[in-house]
């Protein structure tokens, strides 16, 4: 690492960032449309994160978002490689979609984690006997705390 592993881990972050930044966005305009939707979700009875997902899939070329997660953090593979190769952050004596693999395998194994925290934060307020709205801010403070807790759990706060 000819600048340091900090210059690695800073370009590094500020592709993720990016990225990051453009699904929050995504995000942000999906949720107005819910909101601004509610009594017709709620006349018909419409399971709210099933809608949120439809509706993210649809929008999600036009924000430039990847939703297909191995698809994305091939790309995100991509482009930090790049980065890392034209900034002269990194040497490497093997082939160069070794180390793309060995970037890939990280996202897979970190989002893998958090996906599974997801799983059993939502199966934990679906299972409770007060009812939780999703979308509602009950259910929002509500899940950040279970996720916290879990994350917590295994040591990944």
């Amino acid at each position: 690492l000819p600048k340091g592993r900090e210059a690695v881990v800073e370009a590094a972050k500020k592709i993720i960032d990016e990225n990051l930044a453009k699904e929050h966005a995504l995000d942000e305009k999906v949720k107005k449309i819910l909101d601004e939707n509610y009594d017709e979700i709620e006349f018909q009875h419409a399971d709210e994160r099933q809608l949120f997902f439809m509706i993210k899939k649809k929008m999600a070329p036009e924000a430039g978002v990847i939703m297909n997660y191995d698809d994305r953090y091939n790309d995100l593979a991509h482009l930090i490689l790049d980065e890392l190769y034209e900034n002269y952050l990194a040497e490497y004596d093997v082939n160069e979609n070794q180390v793309k693999n060995v970037i890939f395998k990280s996202f897979k194994a970190f989002a893998d984690a958090y996906d599974e925290i997801d799983d059993i934060v939502y199966e934990k307020i679906k299972g409770m006997e007060k009812e939780v709205i999703p979308g509602s801010q009950d259910y929002e403070l509500l899940y950040e705390r279970l996720y916290q807790e879990e994350l917590s759990k295994r040591g990944m706060l």
